[in-house]
């Protein structure tokens, strides 16, 4: 069973050849700066688990041994391998997957890089949609 996944613009496509083996929310700043969002969520896979299928993604070397994949021609961010730090592992960025909702992280790490208004999110009013669109 292949878990399929992709880019915003659809140019770079992946599958995961099985279930990840671990998901996690990530907090660090290395993250955070390469998103532009406070956090981002990774489904980790054995390298042999993961193959490219359509397109080719960019490679970024965003710190020592950390090599960020994104598109670019839409920029989506599409996984991470470390070799050092976890060999053997990609770790794909969860919310490319085309269905996300499968999976849930079991775990939140690098929180003390974490945004101090984390802790409080659900204290911030929520909408579903944007404030005052229909």
């Amino acid at each position: 069973m292949a878990i399929a996944g992709g880019c915003q613009c659809g140019k770079v496509r992946f599958e995961l050849g099985s279930a990840p083996e671990r998901i996690s929310i990530c907090h660090c700043r290395d993250c955070q700066k390469s998103a532009g969002a406070p956090l981002v969520a990774w489904a980790m896979v054995p390298r042999e688990d993961f193959r490219v299928t359509a397109g080719e993604a960019r490679a970024v070397n965003s710190s020592g041994d950390s090599f960020r994949y994104f598109c670019s021609e839409c920029g989506t961010g599409l996984y991470y391998i470390n070799e050092t730090y976890l060999p053997g592992i990609v770790d794909v960025q969860l919310m490319t997957l085309d269905a996300p909702d499968a999976f849930t992280p079991g775990a939140q790490v690098q929180t003390t890089e974490q945004a101090p208004w984390m802790a409080h999110l659900a204290d911030i009013p929520a909408f579903k949609r944007y404030p005052g669109m229909a």
